[in-house]
């Protein structure tokens, strides 16, 4: 019986979750920066962000299809991050962007910090990947319905998401 237990216990060590992150700097004329990190638990992505130098607020929160941040607006990034050809809507929506995070809210310092579980993105290969995509954090709100990019305005920063090491658990 112990052994049994044992052997219970034992059956999720070894359960690989790969891992990406995003340095966030600011584009020309902002001071946004922060960091990144993406975690796969199963069907899910599990994203924790904590970006300084905004106004207080709400702040659109979106993953960008080109892993481009040249441009000094971050332009070079593309659009939403949208690989079934969904509407932009809320990170909660059956049907939206898979790039659609929602938003970051600033406290008055402007600090946010950003947890959430999303569902569409992937760690590994496939359409779905975030890899070598960009993440984008936006100067206004995301109302979560217009077309095609929430009303978000200019670009504050951008972070290439790279892969990082998997975590064993």
């Amino acid at each position: 019986m112990a052994a049994c237990s044992l052997l219970v216990g034992c059956s999720s060590i070894g359960v690989r979750s790969p891992t990406a992150s995003a340095n966030l700097g600011p584009t020309k004329g902002n001071q946004t920066a922060g960091a990144v990190t993406f975690v796969q638990h199963g069907e899910k992505v599990v994203v924790d962000a904590r970006v300084s130098g905004l106004t207080p607020g709400q702040h659109g929160f979106h993953i960008h299809e080109k892993g481009d941040c040249t441009a000094p607006d971050a332009a070079s990034a593309g659009g939403h991050f949208n690989p079934h050809t969904q509407p932009h809507a809320g990170p909660d929506d059956v049907h939206r962007h898979a790039g659609d995070l929602g938003n970051l809210t600033a406290d008055a310092n402007g600090l946010a910090v950003y947890h959430a579980e999303v569902s569409g993105l992937t760690l590994d290969t496939g359409a779905d990947s975030i890899i070598g995509r960009a993440v984008i954090v936006h100067a206004n709100p995301d109302d979560l319905r217009t077309q095609p990019a929430g009303n978000a305005g200019p670009r504050l920063a951008c972070g290439l998401i790279s892969k990082g090491k998997d975590r064993w658990f």
